[in-house]
């Protein structure tokens, strides 16, 4: 299940948001279904990203006290990996470019919105963020790896300084191992 934290300060646009989001089919989003847990404030949204993990975050730019872009940044401080969506009903240039430079945006929607572009926006921004946690998860098997290997090589070449010639393995026509009688 994607949990999806939804956050704007008018109730109206809430509703809709939520209506919107309930009717992406489940097929797009690999089987899974959408959580959808709504914010009337910026504060509410922070407590809620206190006590829950959520995989997306969709803000309004323009709230009282707190507004989307620091919001945004806030929540993903706390929880690096959330996806993050901002709407605005203002084409306010510098507030984008602080949301994509501040909030690491994925994707900023203006309202009012188109119902399509909005479900397809949530699709890839959840996908976005399983490529980026799956990169993540196998660049630490990587790491693991890495670390195997370096001590395996260090073995080989204490192996190698108390008994010179070890690891060198001479190999037949065939590919079998060659053993010469003088090293018996």
């Amino acid at each position: 299940m994607y949990r999806v934290l939804i956050v704007d300060d008018e109730p109206n646009i809430l509703t809709a948001l939520r209506r919107n989001l309930a009717n992406i089919p489940t097929s797009l989003l690999d089987g899974e279904r959408l959580e959808l847990y709504p914010a009337n404030s910026p504060e509410d949204a922070l407590q809620l990203a206190v006590e829950e993990n959520f995989d997306l975050v969709i803000s309004d730019l323009r709230m009282p006290r707190i507004n989307g872009v620091d919001l945004l940044a806030e929540i993903g401080a706390r929880q690096p990996n959330v996806a993050r969506i901002l709407m605005s009903g203002y084409a306010d240039l510098e507030a984008i470019v602080n949301a994509v430079n501040q909030a690491r945006i994925f994707r900023f929607i203006p309202k009012p919105w188109d119902d399509n572009d909005l479900r397809m926006a949530v699709v890839q921004a959840l996908h976005y963020r399983a490529i980026i946690i799956e990169n993540q998860r196998l660049a630490d098997i990587v790491r693991s790896q890495r670390g195997q290997l370096e001590r395996h090589e260090a073995e080989l070449r204490r192996l190698e300084r108390e008994h010179p010639g070890i690891t060198q393995i001479e190999r037949d026509e065939t590919g079998a191992i060659f053993i010469d009688e003088d090293d018996l």
